[in-house]
């Protein structure tokens, strides 16, 4: 099983790409690539080539790939808000009329005809082709145990590189310790490397990298355990986040 993590320009942007290739024999995630585009079609390409029809697979995409609604905030959106706004980890409301729209739907759409399934709903590991809606940070949220976000989006170069190089360490000391586990390979020290020393744009090459390989862990994490480890925020209809949820957020003592 392979899992595909898309930190999706929502406008004209690049997008990150990571891809994951799961281990039977050790119940680990080896990173086989990391890539980074600006063409909404070139990423399906991409897609393409590395999950070829009919390979299992799953697509984890932050970006709201169902809209249903012309007007407003979709369901996930609200809920990320009322769930996770005291971390700072509420998503940007999306609908019909925004700009982006057009461009995420679409992406949607083209992964579908692909045999990507929408999975709001998970029977762990279960081989086949999938393809989710997820955010990086209310995922982080849970998977580090955080009080607030990691702020390495905005703010003066050096804030947002310490904050960067923050999430590193997680990635690096937390992902490798769970199940499935993270191998840090080679591929991950050739994209961290830099970071000590390069300016803006190529910081945020490496932001947007490193984001989805959290989404691609965060597909991986939803087709290991299902709704056993990880909570559904919204529904096919609505649109829906899949949020890693190691104790159930809609318990009391979850949060």
């Amino acid at each position: 099983m392979k899992f595909v993590g898309i930190d999706f320009g929502w406008t004209s942007g690049a997008s990150g790409l990571c891809l994951l290739e799961f281990s039977v024999k050790n119940h680990s995630l080896a990173i086989a690539a990391f890539d980074l585009m600006l063409n909404p079609d070139e990423i399906v390409a991409w897609v393409d080539h590395v999950l070829p029809h009919p390979e299992a697979g799953l697509v984890a995409v932050d970006a709201p790939t169902i809209i249903p609604n012309e007007t407003g905030t979709r369901l996930p959106d609200r809920l990320t808000h009322k769930y996770f706004g005291k971390y700072h980890a509420g998503c940007y409301p999306a609908n019909l009329n925004r700009p982006f729209a057009p461009r995420t739907t679409k992406l949607g759409f083209d992964l579908e005809a692909r045999g990507f399934d929408h999975a709001p709903a998970m029977t762990a590991r279960k081989i086949g082709r999938y393809q989710i809606e997820v955010f990086p940070h209310p995922a982080m949220v849970q998977l580090f145990t955080l009080d607030r976000i990691i702020k390495y989006k905005k703010g003066r170069l050096g804030d947002r590189r310490r904050e960067l190089q923050r999430l590193m360490g997680y990635v690096e000391t937390i992902l490798p310790s769970l199940e499935p586990s993270l191998e840090i390979n080679q591929q991950w020290h050739t994209l961290i490397a830099p970071v000590a020393t390069v300016k803006g744009s190529i910081l945020k090459e490496i932001e947007d990298r490193i984001d989805a390989l959290i989404c691609a862990y965060v597909g991986a994490y939803w087709w290991y355990w299902g709704s056993e480890k990880n909570q559904t925020l919204g529904d096919r209809a609505s649109g829906y986040i899949i949020v890693p949820a190691p104790v159930r957020i809609n318990d009391q003592q979850s949060l």
